[in-house]
């Protein structure tokens, strides 16, 4: 299928593209070679986001302190 480059360098999608992709408004963008690769991406809320973490974060049994002490090593000086 092709798609047009228009004058302000957008690409409309053909209709039988998008058809597979209910629900679905946005696409990552990458070059993977010579290829452009597009990508579906829910869009959630951040609240929704961080709410996410926070219940895998209970379900690994995790606790404050073992975050706590990851960020303190992910943010540490590295020699």
């Amino acid at each position: 299928m092709l798609a047009k480059k228009t004058s302000k360098n957008q690409l409309t999608l053909p209709k039988e593209i998008v058809k597979e992709f209910p629900g679905i408004d946005y696409f990552d963008v990458d070059i993977k070679g010579s290829k452009i690769v597009l990508s579906p991406v829910k869009i959630t809320p951040a609240s929704a986001s961080l709410s996410a973490v926070r219940d895998k974060i209970e379900r690994l049994g995790l606790t404050y302190e073992d975050v706590t002490d990851a960020v303190k090593w992910s943010r540490r000086k590295r020699q």
